[in-house]
């Protein structure tokens, strides 16, 4: 997804996007670090068939833990950063780059 997502952005890259790519990585270094840490959920039936989980059962499983709504914020700041960045708008891309980090700040 982050290959994605720096493909998207050198695409359509403006003055913010070296600071967003930046924010980007903090943020998946954090989505990364509570996967590593975070709490057991209770295996599914899927699971015990020895199916692979999807990006969307995992997002599920997440959002029942709790555990990422940080990210989820951070993910949607980014976004925005995204289309400021890309209409020129330099101090909204700013604000919403402050807002991603303080989402995943611990």
């Amino acid at each position: 997804m982050a290959l994605a997502t720096l493909l998207a952005t050198s695409v359509q890259a403006g003055p913010c996007a070296p600071k967003i790519d930046r924010v980007q990585a903090q943020v998946d270094a954090r989505i990364d670090a509570i996967a590593g840490s975070g709490h057991a959920g209770i295996e599914s039936r899927a699971a015990r068939l020895h199916y692979q989980p999807t990006p969307a059962s995992i997002a599920v499983a997440e959002r029942r833990l709790d555990e990422s709504a940080g990210t989820r914020r951070a993910l949607g700041d980014l976004a925005r950063a995204r289309k400021a960045d890309r209409e020129g708008h330099a101090q909204a891309c700013e604000a919403a780059l402050a807002e991603a980090r303080a989402a995943i700040a611990p």
